[in-house]
């Protein structure tokens, strides 16, 4: 599972993590690895939601 994520830091210094092709799935965490620990753990259930509701799923990112 390839998707592209974006992380900025907001003001209080908490990283934001979301994936453009899933809209709607955003985490953050109080570092960098941890908001990309928990984006990941966001990914999968967004895709297993999607599977469980017989959605489409987005393509994975060629990046």
């Amino acid at each position: 599972m390839r998707y592209r994520i974006l992380i900025e830091q907001d003001e209080d210094g908490v990283f934001v993590a979301e994936c453009p092709s899933l809209p709607g799935c955003i985490s953050q965490g109080n570092t960098r690895k941890e908001a990309i620990s928990n984006i990941s753990d966001a990914i999968r259930g967004y895709l297993e939601s999607l599977k469980k509701h017989n959605e489409p799923i987005p393509p994975l990112s060629s990046i």
